[in-house]
């Protein structure tokens, strides 16, 4: 399959350039030139089959031109090591869990796929590769677990300081070998912007192999949607017509949920939840979007003022901006209506996390007079990767389960760093 360049649809790479380059040269993202259709029977027999054998069909279907069959079922069966279930919440409202990885984040699943995919389509190169990227919290974790010793990989994480949970940032800085971690005077978008600037300078790009394992890589966002697939196998009726409530900071996870829906998924709509950083909520309302600086909240992983992923919704819709409106509603909440949100959830008897519960706002929102659908939040991170916050609001203590603890207790490694390109190119050049 080839792909194409959201900046210019006649720029197109094969898999291994669009997985190893990551950003385009014009800094646009790569997107499937054709988007595969399921057939109606896999779609209708999705509850008959395992996550891995739905796994088997959507990335065969997507990369059968550049893998074996062998190689497609070993890269999923190391991607969906652990399931993502889906828990009722309430009548006709279900949570799907996606921390079941290592980092107990949802971006465990993307961060696998990428690290083994891109192993594979190094096996021969003979090169290092600096992968750089760019956290808000999450991704940084799920990266550097999923590359951690993977040959010819060196990791490079840039975040910013004091806007990233302790626990997130203990799982990415104590790890080491080829985990380097670089602590940004500024916000998340400095550190994107940085990691953007290195892509596109032709000097570090002569002397070294640059890439990205952040969602902007097909590689990373792509295996997201595989979890769409699980949910919906998973439903009581799947007859019923289903909205998700995805909360969302750079988009990529909405996207994949599209992309799942364009390949035959039957989902009726999505909700992009936010926080304060309210974007896209505002351009689906009929604003121009307008990145703005980011905002600082108690949903951090969403703390995105500049999303990177927006290029995409709209490829996904041939850049009609109506289709996208039709099929995707906006929805943003405050700290406050987050923590009451956590309580609310918290009285039906499930602990979510703060990301989880906007999600859950959202979709409570879109559902109150559509009593015909069925909905699904998801809860992206274990409550326990923001305990401080959730503990705070339900006055409780919460147990946090042994992979963490294990974090917890690591001595902290990184580099102080300002947010301007100089001093960051200069440290890439001595590596």
């Amino acid at each position: 399959m080839k792909f194409f360049s959201t900046n210019d649809k006649n720029h197109q790479v094969g898999l291994a350039e669009a997985v190893i380059k990551g950003l385009a040269p014009d800094q646009g993202l790569y997107f499937p030139a054709e988007i595969p259709k399921l057939s109606e029977e896999f779609i209708s027999s999705l509850q008959d089959n395992s996550f891995r054998e739905i796994g088997y069909e959507v990335v065969g279907a997507l990369f059968s031109d550049d893998l074996s069959e062998l190689q497609i079922k070993e890269l999923v069966d190391h991607t969906l090591a652990f399931d993502a279930p889906l828990v009722k919440v309430e009548e006709g409202i279900y949570t799907q869990e996606l921390f079941h990885g290592p980092t107990l984040a949802f971006k465990d699943f993307g961060a696998r796929f990428c690290s083994k995919l891109m192993s594979m389509l190094l096996q021969n190169a003979g090169q290092k590769v600096r992968v750089l990227v760019a956290t808000s919290g999450d991704t940084g974790s799920a990266v550097a677990n999923g590359f951690l010793g993977v040959d010819g990989v060196e990791v490079i994480i840039l975040f910013p300081k004091g806007k990233v949970s302790k626990l997130q940032e203990q799982q990415f800085t104590t790890l080491g070998q080829n985990i380097k971690c670089l602590e940004v005077d500024g916000v998340f978008d400095d550190c994107q912007r940085l990691v953007k600037q290195a892509f596109l300078d032709k000097e570090l790009n002569e002397q070294l192999i640059l890439t990205s394992a952040n969602s902007i890589n097909i590689a990373r966002w792509i295996p997201q949607a595989l979890y769409y697939f699980r949910a919906y196998s998973l439903l009581e009726d799947p007859s019923k017509k289903l909205v998700i409530s995805v909360p969302s900071g750079n988009f990529g996870n909405l996207a994949a949920g599209i992309l799942a829906m364009k390949m035959g998924l039957p989902i009726e709509h999505f909700v992009a939840s936010t926080n304060l950083n309210k974007v896209v909520p505002e351009y689906l309302k009929g604003d121009d979007f307008l990145p703005k600086p980011s905002v600082q909240t108690i949903s951090n992983s969403m703390d995105v003022g500049n999303p990177s992923n927006f290029p995409r919704l709209l490829a996904l819709f041939n850049q009609d901006e109506g289709e996208l409106r039709e099929y995707v509603s906006g929805a943003f909440y405050d700290d406050q209506q987050t923590r009451d949100a956590v309580k609310e959830i918290h009285a039906l008897g499930y602990l979510a996390d703060p990301h989880g519960a906007v999600g859950y706002l959202g979709l409570k929102k879109f559902m109150a007079d559509r009593p015909e659908f069925q909905g699904i939040f998801l809860e992206t991170a274990h409550p326990g990767k923001f305990r401080e916050v959730v503990e705070e609001t339900l006055e409780m203590s919460i147990e946090l389960p042994d992979r963490l603890e294990k974090f917890l207790k690591g001595e902290k490694k990184s580099e102080p760093m300002n947010a301007e390109f100089s001093e960051f190119k200069e440290y890439l050049q001595q590596l």
